[in-house]
C-alpha cells in the first residue's frame, strides 16, 4: 500500500473514531455561559419591566456565537471541510425529517387555535367537573388539553384564568390551582404526538412516535395517578369550588381526538398532521369560525412561530457535527466509561445531562436538540433502547421545565394569576413525581445479559 493510499484510510479511521479531545466541548460552554448568564442577568439582577429574562438574549444569537467558535477550533481542517461536517450534521435524514414536521405542527397549531378548536375542547371538558372534584378536574382537563394541542403554555394560557376563578369560588389556594394547571399541560407536552419535545426527542434517536409514546406512559400514568388521588384529597371540603358552564362546539374539538387517535394507530406523522390540518380548515370554514383567507393567514402564523426552533435545530446540528468530528462526543464517551457501569448508569447519565441543558436554556426543546446527539451516542455505547433514551429526553426536559422558576410555563402562569413564579413550586405535585418515578424506573432496569454495544431490541430502529 502507497504512503498516500495510508494517510488517507488513517485519516478516514480519524473522522470515524476522533480520539476524545475534552476541548471540542467548548462551543457549548461558550453557549451555556452567554445563555444561562444573560438570562440571569436580566431576570434577577437588572430586570426590564414586561419581559421574560432568559427570552431577552437570543437563543440563536447564542448559538450563533457557539458555532463561531466551533469553525475557530480544529486548525488541522480548513474551512471548507468544516463546512462540508456541517452541512452532513444538518443534512442528516432525522434532522430533515424533523425540520419538516416542525412545519406542518406550528400550521395545526395556528389553525386549531384560529378555529376555537382549544378553547371548545376546554370548555367542553370544563363542563363535566362536578361540584368539590375541581382541583383534581383542573389536572385532568389540562392533561387532555395540553395532550391535545401540543403546547404546555397553550394551556396554561387558557386555564390559568379558570384557576382562578375556580380558586376564588371555592375559597382554594390559589398556588395550588395554578401549580395543578402547570402540572398538567406538563403531562400532555411530554406524551403529545404533535409536541416539539415528541418530535425532537423521537426523531433525533430515529424511532416511531408510539414507541416513545409507550414508553412515557409507564412513568408519566403512575405520577399522575398519584397527583389526582393528593389533589383529590386536598379537595375534600371544597364542596362549593364548581366552574360556571362554558359553550363549546363538538365539531370543533372533534378534530383532536382523530389526530390523537391517528397518531397512536401508528399512522405517518405527515399525513396524521395534514389531516388535522384539513379537518380543523373544513370545520372552521363551515361553522363560520374562520373565513378563507384568515384560515391560511393562521397557519402561516403558526409556522412562522416554530422558525426560531427550526433555526436552533440547524444551529445545533452544525455545532454537534464539529463537536464529534473534533473528538468532542468521544470525550464525553470516554468520561461515561471511566464513572458509569451498566445500563442504569448510562439512563442516569442521560437523565442528568438532559436535566442540565433544560435549567440552562430554559427551553425544553433546546435541551433535547442539545442533549439529543450525545444521548445517542451513549445509549448505542451501552445498550439503551432508543426509545427509552428518547423518553428520558423528553421527560427529563418536562420535568424541569415544569419546575425552574424562570421557565416560560411558570413566568406564564405567574403574569396571568398574579403570583409569583417561586410560590407555584411547592404546589408542582405531578413534576416532582414523575421525577421519582423517572429515579425508580431506572433503579429496576435490567443490565443487559449480551456483551454487545449495540440496540437490538423490539422497537428500536437505526
Amino acid at each position: 500500500m502507497s504512503g498516500r493510499k495510508k494517510a488517507k484510510n488513517k485519516k478516514t479511521r480519524d473522522e470515524i473514531n476522533p480520539a476524545p479531545e475534552p476541548k471540542a466541548l467548548l462551543p457549548i460552554a461558550v453557549f451555556l455561559v452567554i445563555y444561562l448568564g444573560n438570562g440571569i442577568w436580566f431576570e434577577y439582577i437588572n430586570p426590564i419591566e414586561g419581559r421574560m429574562g432568559f427570552y431577552i438574549f437570543s437563543v440563536v444569537v447564542s448559538f450563533g456565537i457557539a458555532l463561531t467558535v466551533a469553525f475557530l477550533q480544529n486548525h488541522k481542517l480548513t474551512f471548507d471541510e468544516k463546512i462540508h461536517i456541517c452541512a452532513q450534521g444538518i443534512g442528516d435524514d432525522n434532522i430533515t425529517v424533523m425540520l419538516l414536521i416542525f412545519l406542518l405542527a406550528g400550521a395545526f397549531s395556528g389553525i386549531a387555535g384560529a378555529a376555537g378548536g382549544a378553547a371548545s375542547t376546554a370548555n367542553m371538558l370544563l363542563n363535566v367537573i362536578p361540584p368539590g372534584f375541581a382541583v383534581p378536574g383542573l389536572f385532568i382537563i389540562a392533561c387532555l388539553i395540553s395532550i391535545a394541542m401540543g403546547t404546555s403554555v397553550g394551556t396554561i394560557t387558557v386555564l390559568a384564568p379558570i384557576a382562578v376563578a375556580v380558586a376564588d369560588s371555592g375559597g382554594l389556594s390559589l398556588p395550588l390551582c395554578v401549580g395543578t394547571v402547570v402540572g398538567g399541560s406538563m403531562f400532555g407536552d411530554n406524551l403529545s404526538v404533535i409536541s416539539d419535545t415528541t418530535i425532537a426527542a423521537t426523531k433525533t434517536q430515529g424511532i416511531e412516535m408510539k414507541d416513545k409514546f409507550l414508553a412515557n406512559i409507564k412513568t408519566a400514568l403512575p405520577a399522575a395517578v398519584i397527583t389526582l388521588i393528593l389533589l383529590a384529597a386536598l379537595s375534600i371540603g371544597s364542596g362549593n369550588a364548581a366552574v360556571e358552564p362554558h359553550e363549546f362546539n363538538f365539531l370543533l374539538t372533534l378534530p383532536y381526538f382523530v389526530v390523537l387517535i391517528m397518531a397512536l394507530a401508528g399512522l405517518n406523522v405527515f399525513v396524521v398532521l395534514l389531516i388535522g390540518i384539513s379537518l380543523f380548515l373544513i370545520a372552521g370554514i363551515g361553522l363560520g369560525s374562520l373565513g378563507y383567507a384568515g384560515a391560511f393567514m393562521a397557519m402561516g402564523d403558526g409556522t412562522v412561530g416554530m422558525f426560531e426552533t427550526m433555526i436552533v435545530t440547524i444551529l445545533v446540528a452544525a455545532i454537534s457535527a464539529l463537536m464529534k468530528s473534533y473528538g468532542g462526543f468521544a470525550a464525553i464517551l470516554s468520561f461515561i466509561r471511566n464513572h458509569v457501569r451498566g445500563r442504569r448508569g448510562a439512563m442516569a447519565g442521560i437523565a442528568m445531562l438532559t436535566a442540565f441543558m433544560d435549567i440552562a436554556t430554559a427551553n425544553n426543546t433546546v435541551a433535547i436538540i442539545v442533549a439529543a446527539p450525545i444521548a445517542r451516542e451513549i445509549s448505542d455505547e451501552f445498550g439503551v433502547p432508543r426509545r427509552t433514551t428518547a423518553s428520558l429526553l423528553d421527560t427529563c426536559s418536562c420535568i424541569m421545565q415544569g419546575i425552574i422558576p424562570y421557565g416560560a410555563q411558570l413566568l406564564v402562569a405567574a403574569s396571568l394569576t398574579g403570583i409569583g413564579s417561586f410560590a407555584i413550586i411547592p404546589w408542582l405535585f405531578y413534576p416532582f413525581l414523575l421525577a421519582v418515578c423517572v429515579i425508580v424506573s431506572i433503579i429496576i432496569t435490567r443490565e443487559r445479559t449480551d456483551k454487545k454495544s449495540r440496540n437490538t431490541e423490539t422497537g428500536d430502529r437505526k
